[in-house]
């Protein structure tokens, strides 16, 4: 990404660069048009009246006036060049923030509901998800805690080692399927308030249907 937004980078200035090259190439001479005027004052040194001399003079002060709007007309396609260049480099800056925000929300779309945020409350006998807070009992609540910390130590903990831990025995002397059990129900009482915050919506004095748009349900 950060290569092809050096690359996009690097083709903008060189276009407007080579623009501005032909561009300024093109235009003329500022001093073309004093030029000339000189060269009619040198090839014609018998004009001495006083009307062909005031023509002289007003040629002179037209080539000095056309200089300086030329001047001015240079700046103005400088300026413009510069604008242009600005203009080009944000639309390919929010082309890039586009397409990396598309590229997000699939990965989110792939991986269903993804946890930002988890936050256990002892004293509530609260977990909230993403800022949904969801009631879990007693030993529900001691599970997750315990799976809590050992994902915090970047543990993996055995359905034995789980309930050693929350039981306060070896986990030698425990049950494999208790652990395993404890998992079981924290699984259903979590997953069931997660379906229902969700998907299932209920209601009041109506009854219950999902919480999702309709256009997305497709039945095979």
């Amino acid at each position: 990404m950060r290569r092809f937004v050096g690359f996009g980078i690097a083709a903008i200035a060189a276009l407007l660069v080579t623009g501005a090259a032909v561009l300024f190439w093109t235009l003329p001479d500022a001093n073309l048009f004093n030029a000339q005027v000189e060269r009619i004052f040198v090839e014609n040194d018998d004009l001495t009246s006083g009307a062909e001399i005031k023509l002289l003079e007003i040629l002179a002060q037209s080539g000095t006036a056309f200089s300086d709007t030329l001047a001015s007309y240079r700046m103005v396609i400088f300026v413009l060049l510069v604008f242009a260049a600005a203009m080009l480099i944000a639309a390919l800056v929010f082309l890039i923030m586009l397409i990396t925000f598309n590229r997000r929300m699939a990965q989110i779309e792939r991986a269903g509901i993804q946890v930002n945020s988890l936050l256990i409350s002892r004293e509530e006998n609260t977990v909230y998800l993403n800022n949904l807070g969801f009631k879990l009992t007693d030993a529900a609540m001691e599970t997750m805690s315990v799976l809590a910390e050992a994902r915090m130590d970047d543990d993996v903990l055995s359905g034995s080692e789980i309930e050693g831990v929350i039981s306060g025995r070896n986990a030698a002397d425990c049950d494999e399927a208790a652990g395993a059990t404890r998992i079981k129900r924290l699984r259903d009482t979590l997953g069931n308030q997660i379906v229902s915050e969700l998907l299932v919506k209920n209601i009041a004095r109506r009854g219950y249907m999902l919480a999702i748009d309709k256009d997305v349900i497709k039945v095979i």
